[in-house]
């Protein structure tokens, strides 16, 4: 099975670093259900600046990274090159990361939509992540971001 193709527009970008491909996993996970939240970018800037997986990296890059996956997205194969630059940038170890990442940011406006939880699954498949693992990163991600109760 060959390798999509990567389009050609002049904002996607040919290749990610592994932290620009957590980045986008996180816009990718946002952007799945074409309602990008105040929560969800909150909660995206805020792991970019606290996380050690993202020390160093270069902030600016969000903008550059997040209009690559937007433009990506409006492709008709762009989900799947989405997938090959992320499979390319990130070294196994991080796939798990990245996907507790994008559950965190799918959980951060206190629910997930359809197509935020397919955009889960397919992230899941595409890094090969065992079923086990992922609900264990998903009860994890749901219990950081529950809400108190209303009175």
């Amino acid at each position: 099975m060959s390798e999509p193709a990567i389009p050609s527009g002049d904002s996607i970008l040919a290749s990610f670093s592994a932290q620009d491909a957590l980045v986008a996993v996180m816009v990718g996970a946002s952007a799945s259900d074409e309602n990008m939240t105040t929560n969800e970018l909150l909660s995206i800037a805020r792991m970019v600046d606290t996380l050690p997986v993202f020390g160093g990296y270069d902030r600016d890059r969000l903008r550059i990274i997040s209009q690559t996956v937007f433009d990506l997205l409006t492709e008709e194969d762009g989900l799947d090159a989405l997938f090959g630059l992320v499979r390319d940038a990130l070294p196994e170890e991080l796939h798990d990361t990245a996907y507790a990442l994008a559950c965190d940011v799918a959980a951060a406006d206190g629910h997930a939509f359809q197509a935020e939880l397919q955009f889960l699954l397919e992230v899941r498949h595409e890094l090969r992540i065992d079923r086990l693992h992922a609900a264990a990163i998903e009860r994890g991600s749901s219990a950081r971001h529950r809400r108190l109760p209303k009175d």
